[in-house]
């Protein structure tokens, strides 16, 4: 897990640096697919050393784990799939919501990791835990929130006072209406906690549809009032509608496939190597589609590779392994273990940003969600001595 989380605090402090350096643009989804590629690459090498560095081999376990099973390999194509819908429904996101709601919704995603945990891998989650991953849904949230205008500039002192209100209680009716009906899950916990109330799968489930459907029914109309909505306004909440769907059909599907590949992995006797060359093949099929779909005149003008430099391609690289940390990390742990690993790396990399590249200014949010994330991170993995009893033999003869 400390790997995962030096590998990811790294690749998110060079992908910002290859994205704000002075030099040719380059292609996100270009470098995605090479990633993939890349990865695929990597894998055959280590399935080549694994089996004695036998060619032959290497050909023969492909043929057989891939080929000879394709109901098998079409599991891999489908979660491939996921991932790809997942990413374009982010960008959907990003594009309709301001940068508040979409990180308060976005961190439904480490629950319903635990949820899925839960109805498909049968995982026993402790009450204590559970209490865990809400805090660091929380945490993360508020670490991640936008600093000043939704951008990382530095914070005047009208701008802080500007977070402070929205800390504080003004917030806007998008943002209230997401967040305060958490209070129905809140009640759900609090009644296992203290009343030791019995709440089965199928119950927490329609909670969390209780949840999401009061949100949509009370969302704001227009302005943020009750007023008859023109035709430009309409057009606006419509876009926040379906920029707030897309981002908890992505938080959905981030915990589904995140839970979907954990049980592959941990099913059968075929190799992690061996699934992220299924997952690689897939991948670099589906993201040629997204680049052809959205930077085939790019791509005409200035080449596959424009604007790669040194830095993009240790990014790449860096990307390439990190898919093969996940899918360890999955397999000899958990999809829920990688959220909070995830989260850890998101508090290092904003600390380094802060001390070693002086751009990024914490503000409160950072550091009550920072408490949140480590307490939470803390409450996660402690586990209570069990009581020691003694029995009367024990006792010392007088």
């Amino acid at each position: 897990m400390y790997v995962f989380v030096c590998q990811t605090t790294s690749l998110v402090l060079l992908l910002r640096y290859s994205k704000t350096v002075n030099s040719e643009k380059y292609l996100s989804s270009t470098a995605v697919v090479t990633a993939e590629f890349l990865k695929g690459i990597v894998c055959i090498f280590l399935v080549w050393l694994e089996n004695d560095r036998s060619i032959n081999r290497v050909i023969l376990v492909i043929n057989e784990e891939i080929y000879n099973k394709p109901h098998d390999t079409m599991r891999l194509a489908r979660l491939s799939g996921l991932y790809a819908i997942q990413n374009n429904l982010l960008f959907i996101a990003l594009s309709y919501l301001n940068t508040a709601t979409y990180q308060v919704t976005y961190q439904s995603k480490i629950l319903t990791t635990a949820l899925f945990s839960v109805f498909i891998l049968n995982k026993k989650i402790e009450k204590r835990q559970w209490f865990s991953l809400f805090m660091l849904a929380i945490g993360v949230a508020l670490v991640t929130w936008p600093t000043s205008d939704e951008s990382n500039k530095r914070l005047t002192a009208q701008n802080q006072a500007t977070w402070l209100q929205q800390m504080m209680g003004y917030l806007n009716t998008a943002t209230y209406q997401v967040t305060y009906q958490s209070k129905i899950l809140t009640t759900a916990l609090f009644s296992v906690f203290i009343l030791n109330k019995k709440i089965e799968k199928r119950q927490w489930f329609s909670l969390f549809m209780l949840a999401i459907g009061v949100a949509l029914v009370t969302w704001p109309t227009s302005d943020e009032s009750n007023k008859r909505l023109t035709a430009q306004n309409q057009a606006t909440w419509l876009q926040q509608m379906m920029g707030f769907c897309a981002v908890l059909v992505s938080a959905v599907t981030s915990g589904f496939a995140g839970v979907y590949f954990e049980q592959i992995l941990k099913t059968g006797p075929t190799s992690v190597w061996v699934r992220n060359i299924q997952l690689a093949i897939f991948g670099t099929i589906f993201g040629l589609l997204i680049v052809f779909c959205f930077d085939y005149k790019a791509i005409m003008d200035k080449g596959f590779f424009q604007g790669y430099t040194t830095i993009v391609w240790i990014v790449i690289f860096l990307q390439a392994i990190g898919g093969l940390i996940i899918a360890i990390v999955i397999k000899y742990a958990d999809s829920i273990i990688k959220g909070f690993a995830t989260s850890l790396s998101i508090l290092l990399s904003s600390v380094i940003s802060f001390f070693v590249l002086h751009d990024f200014t914490p503000i409160l949010f950072f550091y009550i969600g920072t408490m949140c994330v480590l307490t939470a991170t803390f409450l996660y993995g402690w586990k209570r001595k069990p009581k020691v009893t003694s029995s009367v033999n024990d006792q010392p003869c007088i």
